[in-house]
């Protein structure tokens, strides 16, 4: 059949929550528009209730992504590399429309945020040893520090790097055994929407990543305020937002990540989110539990380990 009389076939984006592909619970859309204003598609503008129903999702998903071992977590942050290096010609045309990219300089983000899936995949079993150890004390004790996961923690992607930021504020929350619940860029939702995709093929178990679009302070605010999210990375806030959002997440002694300089908006790609990431976020979300265990007596005069 000749091109000139085939349909084409436009691509439906939808949320992804709980390893699943809904579309909002209100039914609603609203308009992406490229940088210069033509239209890209119709993204689901997600509700409360979305919201609500990611948290239960990522609730249900944390014991055994938690409880996995950091080999086999690595292991699944490989494999998201490897699947979106096969799907990077689609991720180049998002990123390129998204953020009014070239084709060569948005390829070079997509190979940056390829980068960082396996950056932080080689972390996953490694984190323990430099956020962790035993602890000198006087008595006959063993005194271990430990790092584990905080919990759910609720991510607002970056508002203009809208797939090398959003992996690297998605990748190490889960890389240290957190679920999460991320609010794509308002304006560049798509390579967000598409990496629902690539996590669901990717041996990732449903829940450990909720993706959601719309508006982000609507979203945001029951998330700030949810009593089952642990945790909340405000990089995608604006200065006013980010001030009520931590009010907001006092009420359960949320950990609070603050906005980077990173995303500002006289922040440029190149010059923040393509740097090396280090290990703050990494440790950003991580609980320290400390155990004491006596080391007991050898023999008769009494000494000890």
């Amino acid at each position: 059949m000749s091109d000139q009389n085939r349909l084409s076939v436009f691509k439906t984006y939808k949320l992804y929550v709980g390893g699943k592909f809904p579309r909002s619970e209100s039914g609603r859309v609203y308009e992406v528009t490229d940088s210069k204003g033509q239209w890209l598609a119709n993204a689901p503008k997600s509700s409360r209730k979305d919201a609500r129903d990611a948290v239960v999702a990522a609730r249900k998903a944390f014991g055994g992504w938690s409880g996995a071992t950091a080999y086999n977590r690595g292991q699944v942050l490989y494999r998201v590399a490897e699947m979106l290096e096969g799907r990077k010609d689609q991720f180049v045309r998002e990123v390129a429309a998204s953020e009014g990219l070239s084709k060569s300089k948005a390829a070079a983000v997509v190979d940056a945020a390829i980068d960082r899936w396996v950056w932080y995949a080689g972390w996953t079993d490694k984190i323990g040893q430099i956020a962790g150890g035993a602890n000198p004390v006087a008595g006959p004790f063993f005194n271990l520090s430990t790092p584990e996961p905080t919990g759910v923690v609720a991510v607002l992607a970056p508002r203009k790097s809208s797939f090398l930021g959003l992996v690297s504020v998605i990748a190490p929350v889960i890389a240290t055994g957190n679920t999460a619940v991320v609010i794509a860029s308002a304006d560049a939702p798509l390579p967000a929407l598409s990496l629902g995709e690539v996590l669901a093929t990717s041996d990732v178990p449903g829940g450990v990543v909720n993706i959601l679009s719309g508006v982000t302070a609507e979203l945001a605010a029951p998330l700030a305020a949810h009593q089952d999210v642990n945790a909340i990375d405000l990089t995608g806030a604006d200065t006013a937002l980010a001030k009520e959002l931590e009010i907001a997440a006092a009420d359960n002694l949320k950990r609070v990540l603050r906005p980077q300089p990173v995303d500002a908006d006289n922040a440029s790609d190149s010059a923040g989110w393509s740097a090396s990431p280090g290990t703050h976020r990494l440790t950003a979300f991580l609980e320290t539990k400390t155990v004491w265990h006596p080391t007991g007596a050898l023999g008769a005069a009494g000494s000890s380990y």
